[in-house]
């Protein structure tokens, strides 16, 4: 009994109660963790490097699936009285949601399992990877969502197809595209101050479990923004899902009307993920040096 109350004062003062704050919070020396260096903003190097063009083709095949099975489960709703035969607005939920947690967790240690490029832009504003990447992989995912839409318009009953727009992102009716914008951006903001603290170089030092934990929030946090943001724009949050399922589809209506708020809205919700995360939070600068 001794040995475990002695465990237990060890553990509550393993770390001081006095922390220093600020950007001096990131230089001490007693930090139990190590601050990964900021990306350079171009790494010619990256050219002519095998894993790049492999973290980039993680990604087009991430955001191809991605867009197959949700798009796919898009189609699969149906305005019935008997929900048995229908997935539902929770069911379009849980299948953008679960496939981000499976495929996050699948590409992460390949490409950061981004899959989306408002993800990528936030990465990018915090230094945690290089401009060169970044515009790669904001490439692949477009190309990935167009072949996934297109797989899905291959083979799905073309009046379903019809009926749901393609899965493409509009504003509904009865908002405006403030509305839609707005929605757009604090749904990305929640999703990519997600990604920051899952992936927080100091929370995996002093949590071992978070590493494998860090796709489950994340998909989370996709499920819950699409709860809530369905009604309003169908939920984008990813510039590719809104983009690849509007080529598909191709129709005036889904560039019409408001295409570019799911482009806007995204990116700006990461960058203020970005700086919310980085400057008020962590306190990092995001330029370093003299």
């Amino acid at each position: 009994m001794e040995g475990k109350e002695e465990d237990v004062k060890l553990g509550a003062n393993k770390f001081s109660e006095r922390q220093p704050i600020g950007t001096a919070a990131q230089t001490g020396d007693d930090r139990d963790y190590k601050e990964p260096p900021p990306a350079p903003l171009y790494e010619p190097g990256e050219l002519i490097s095998w894993s790049f063009y492999r973290a980039g083709i993680a990604e087009f095949m991430a955001t191809f699936l991605f867009l197959y099975i949700t798009i796919l489960t898009v189609m699969g709703y149906e305005k019935v009285d008997n929900k048995c035969k229908t997935v539902g607005t929770q069911g379009i939920a849980w299948a953008f949601g679960g496939m981000i947690f499976a495929l996050v967790y699948c590409t992460a240690g390949i490409s950061g399992g981004h899959i989306n490029p408002a993800v990528t832009f936030g990465l990018f504003l915090a230094r945690k990877l290089s401009m060169t990447r970044a515009l790669f992989y904001m490439v692949m995912q477009c190309l990935g969502a167009i072949c996934g839409a297109g797989v899905v318009k291959g083979f799905v009953n073309k009046d379903n197809f019809a009926m749901w727009k393609g899965g493409a992102n509009v504003v509904s009716h009865g908002y405006t595209k403030g509305d839609g914008l707005g929605a757009e951006i604090v749904g990305t903001f929640l999703l990519v101050y997600t990604v920051f603290s899952a992936t927080d170089a100091k929370r995996n030092a002093r949590d071992s479990h978070v590493p494998i934990l860090a796709p489950l929030p994340i998909g989370f946090a996709v499920f819950l923004v699409h709860l809530a943001t369905i009604p309003i724009t169908g939920t984008g949050i990813n510039p590719a899902r809104s983009f690849g399922a509007a080529v598909i589809y191709n129709k005036q209506h889904a560039w019409d009307d408001h295409h570019w708020v799911f482009w806007v809205g995204p990116f700006i919700g990461a960058a203020l993920a970005a700086i919310y995360h980085q400057i008020v939070i962590r306190a990092i600068p995001f330029k370093t040096g003299p």
